[in-house]
């Protein structure tokens, strides 16, 4: 099992950076990657939120995640099916910091099985790089 663990800190209220990170179709500003919503969330649920299913395009891989949580303080998500990793899950903490909770701090937690002729340290090497740069990138929407 591969676990990678990013935090960051970003001068944002907790709920618009969940905001921010459950407008599927606008992640392509933080992530190298193209997202589609096929499904919206449940009813009674935040935009975006449990329930939604959306379509990632990396490159040529084409998978499908979907939210199983998300409230202003946490997201969970898991890829759907074992394609391109398997027994996937992102867990994204988002802590209020700050006298007025005016900043947040994301704890970004994401395990998978990688497939068997990929190198695990070669994929997590990637995986942490890419989310790093996308919560780089987060924190410079805010600024």
């Amino acid at each position: 099992m591969i676990t990678i663990n990013a935090t960051h800190q970003i001068f944002a209220p907790a709920a618009l950076v969940s905001q921010a990170l459950l407008d599927h179709p606008q992640l392509d500003r933080f992530f190298d990657a193209k997202f589609k919503l096929m499904k919206t969330q449940d009813v009674g649920e935040l935009k975006g939120g449990k329930g939604a299913i959306r379509q990632v395009t990396l490159g040529r891989i084409v998978f499908e995640e979907e939210i199983i949580s998300a409230n202003n303080e946490h997201i969970c998500y898991r890829i759907i099916g074992n394609k391109p990793v398997s027994d996937h899950q992102g867990d994204i903490q988002l802590t209020s910091i700050g006298k007025d909770s005016e900043a947040t701090q994301i704890d970004y937690v994401i395990r998978f099985n990688g497939p068997k002729w990929l190198p695990s340290f070669l994929l997590a090497f990637f995986v942490e790089r890419d989310i790093n740069k996308a919560m780089t990138k987060l924190a410079e929407h805010f600024s």
